[in-house]
């Protein structure tokens, strides 16, 4: 791997940043300052540091993205613009996916990795991973809209959904967030229809304990730390 590429792939920048770091001197390969960028590494053979730190090849990665309108959750598409076009050359690599499904027209919190077992993890509803969304209505959210939803909702063809939390904004009539823990298809809008009303905006603002974070801007993403992996099951 291109020396430039590993150290971007291990979150030190992006590859531009990474090349001023190799050139600076501040990056050494078994010792040996590095002089080039396109230096080829052998992940198994050499070792790699920067500062006198040696860098342990971690094998996945996490990126957080604040996902805009009009791409969908999908790795490659033919006609499509997919989340994965939004991805930094520097931090794709091969087998990166969306962890879980975002509508074209919804925005906010998503997941792009290239653990599957992870993705597993935060999707089963075993797993009781809860995922929180903001709705914008055409009407108003009703006492019986919470108890609803907390029943369990019954989409019209029979399919039965786990009980989800309701809370209607105190200010905005049109205006509520839902807790759910499993991603069946167009679930929150087929929620809302049940209950004669059509969502006009929506928008993904947490996973387990991690937080959309708020200076992240839609459509920009970065790899995430260590503790925000972690928060996804806490």
């Amino acid at each position: 791997m291109r020396l430039d590429k590993f150290l971007a792939s291990q979150n030190f920048g992006t590859r531009k940043e990474v090349q001023k770091l190799i050139k600076s001197g501040q990056v050494t390969i078994d010792g040996e300052p590095a002089k080039k960028p396109d230096k080829k590494v052998n992940l198994e053979e050499n070792k790699v540091a920067v500062k006198g730190k040696e860098i342990t090849y971690t094998e996945h990665i996490y990126i957080v993205m604040n996902k805009p309108k009009g791409y969908i959750s999908a790795s490659e598409d033919k006609k499509e613009k997919t989340v994965i076009d939004l991805v930094p050359e520097e931090w794709k690599r091969k087998n990166l996916f969306p962890a879980g499904r975002l509508d074209k027209d919804t925005t906010g919190l998503m997941i792009i990795t290239d653990d599957g077992d992870f993705a597993h993890r935060m999707l089963s509803p075993k797993k009781h991973v809860d995922k929180r969304y903001l709705a914008e209505l055409d009407g108003e959210v009703t006492e019986s809209m919470v108890e609803a939803f907390k029943n369990g909702i019954e989409f019209y063809d029979g399919t039965l959904c786990l009980s989800a939390t309701l809370i209607p904004d105190k200010k905005t009539k049109n205006i509520a967030q839902v807790i759910i823990r499993e991603g069946k298809y167009h679930q929150v809008k087929k929620m809302f229809l049940t209950q004669g009303l059509t969502v006009k905006n929506l928008k993904r603002l947490q996973i387990g304990s991690f937080v959309l974070p708020k200076e992240l801007a839609e459509g920009n993403c970065r790899p995430m730390s260590e503790a925000e992996i972690e928060a996804v099951f806490l």
